[in-house]
């Protein structure tokens, strides 16, 4: 039975008061994030000024935030699929020309400060509306490593030129990344209900649906997605926050110097790797690591495995995709970024 229709097949009212107290609820307790990650802290008589303090406020900061964004993109993403079909989606990207999707979509990262984790909600909204895989990636992997906080931060502490050097090979890491992963053709390396998602027919293609269906729509889409995911999400952020404030950064600039051998710059990509921090958090690192007298380069490819290929980004994405789908992802933006740093080192 349609849930939208009672038992005397009347039609029930659009729930727009649930939907407008759960968009107060979802805005007050995201703007209480920090204030509510501080209580629980300081209800477990943990300083933040410890490492062990600092981890547990970042895991109970940043589960609900990521929990709250993939809700909400979720949701959305399920009242569109009311009004645009996943396949009328895909054929609208499909048939522009090669590269403008990927353009598009590394684009839009850019203005979306994430992290890796907090990029995976939307990640996961474009696949579940049917954009294509590579052009998704372009999102992913742009969203994190070339946005407005990083190149603030790149030309408060570095100046213009480093700023806009960083810009363009991100943006083109992020673009050619995605036109390639595209170009293999690995939808197959996503998970079954992911793809049954992608596939599968629209359920309003042939009717106009009313608001109260549509809201209907968005809640199952909630249900099925969210409940799927949380558990990787979860465990994606506990590793992160095991490992968060713990960097060596004296060893990592004893390996990172101007004089350092070729190998350096892939070192410095796998020690990055599993660490997990977003630009602003990142960023400081750099600037103390270069401050001690390492290459700009080689720091600039630690940063970006750090923001754009974290381990518990991998262990999210785990539930989205399998493994040889995600090892192509970290292998290609890996050359990318090796790519990067070299190219620093050279003109730099």
């Amino acid at each position: 039975m349609n849930p939208l229709i009672d038992s005397q097949g009347d039609r029930r009212p659009v729930p727009w008061v649930w939907l407008l107290v759960g968009m107060a609820v979802w805005v007050s307790v995201y703007a209480n994030l920090i204030s509510f990650a501080d209580a629980l802290v300081s209800l477990l008589g943990i300083s933040r000024e410890t490492q062990l303090g600092e981890a547990v406020h970042f895991f109970f900061y940043d589960t609900p935030k990521v929990l709250l964004l993939l809700t909400a993109i979720v949701f959305i993403m399920g009242v569109v699929h009311t009004f645009v079909s996943p396949e009328r989606t895909r054929a609208l990207l499909s048939g522009k020309r090669l590269g403008v999707g990927n353009v598009l979509a590394a684009s839009l990262g850019i203005v979306t400060p994430f992290c890796s984790c907090s990029a995976v909600p939307l990640f996961i909204g474009f696949l579940s509306a049917g954009v294509p895989l590579g052009v998704t990636f372009s999102f992913l992997i742009s969203a994190p490593m070339v946005n407005e906080v990083a190149l603030a931060l790149l030309l408060g502490m570095f100046g213009w030129k480093v700023a806009a050097l960083y810009l363009g090979l991100g943006l083109s890491v992020a673009i050619l990344s995605g036109m390639v992963i595209g170009r293999l053709g690995m939808e197959r390396h996503l998970e079954d209900w992911v793809r049954a998602i992608q596939t599968g027919s629209a359920e309003y293609a042939d009717e106009s649906p009313d608001w109260g269906e549509r809201i209907d729509a968005g809640v199952t889409h909630v249900k099925d997605i969210v409940g799927k995911v949380w558990p990787y999400i979860l465990a994606g952020i506990a590793v992160g926050a095991g490992i968060h404030g713990y960097v060596p950064q004296d060893f990592m600039a004893g390996i990172m110097g101007k004089d350092a051998p070729w190998w350096s710059v892939p070192v410095a990509v796998l020690i990055g790797v599993p660490m997990y921090s977003n630009a602003a958090g990142i960023i400081p690192v750099v600037e103390a690591l270069i401050g001690k007298g390492a290459a700009l380069g080689t720091v600039l490819a630690f940063m970006m495995s750090v923001i754009a290929l974290s381990l518990p980004e991998m262990i999210i994405l785990r539930k989205v995709m399998k493994l040889p789908l995600i090892a192509t992802f970290a292998g290609i933006v890996a050359i990318g970024i090796l790519l990067v740093g070299y190219v620093f080192n050279a003109v730099l």
